[in-house]
């Protein structure tokens, strides 16, 4: 894939804004409560990072992109899967999360660039959540995309590396 200097400027701006979110939303109790867990893991082991975000982008489609929904509030469980997890720990499990922390309006559908922006900003809490847990057990053999980010001189995880690699 070719990208441009002016797209690598904008995913950098993005992940500053994204780090930005990521650490005021963590000042919440609730919000940091929220971490994968083992089968988390190794259920994103087992089905890989493209089918992850197939599933994110379907749900965040399906049941918050749509205005209006009338389970808003209780369609997103808190566990069974490694996107309802971050969704939560992301404020993205509801419109009313969304418009309280993202500040996008209830009363629309969301636009495609709103979907992409939440399925990016939750990618992003997993594979950060998946790097951790996978730093944390040294016995294991790490994913390439982890070590990718390892051998990065300022270690900050790059979201444009992430969602651009294949692993």
């Amino acid at each position: 894939m070719n990208v441009s200097e002016e797209e690598k400027k904008i995913w950098r701006q993005q992940d500053a804004r994204f780090d930005e979110f990521l650490g005021r939303i963590g000042q919440s109790t609730f919000r940091n409560s929220f971490h994968l867990k083992e089968k988390d893991i190794a259920y994103i082991d087992d089905k890989g990072w493209d089918k992850i975000k197939s599933h994110c982008k379907d749900f965040i489609h399906k049941n918050e992109g749509r205005a209006n929904n009338p389970r808003d509030g209780k369609q997103t469980p808190t566990k069974g899967h490694p996107v309802f997890i971050a969704q939560h720990a992301t404020a993205s499990c509801c419109r009313g999360c969304i418009r309280k922390w993202h500040k996008i309006p209830e009363n629309r559908d969301l636009s495609p660039e709103e979907e992409k922006y939440l399925v990016t900003l939750i990618m992003a809490w997993i594979h950060k959540e998946y790097l951790h847990f996978k730093s944390k057990d040294a016995g294991q053999v790490k994913s390439q995309s982890a070590k990718k980010i390892e051998e990065k001189k300022d270690d900050q995880l790059s979201i444009f590396d992430f969602m651009n690699s294949k692993n």
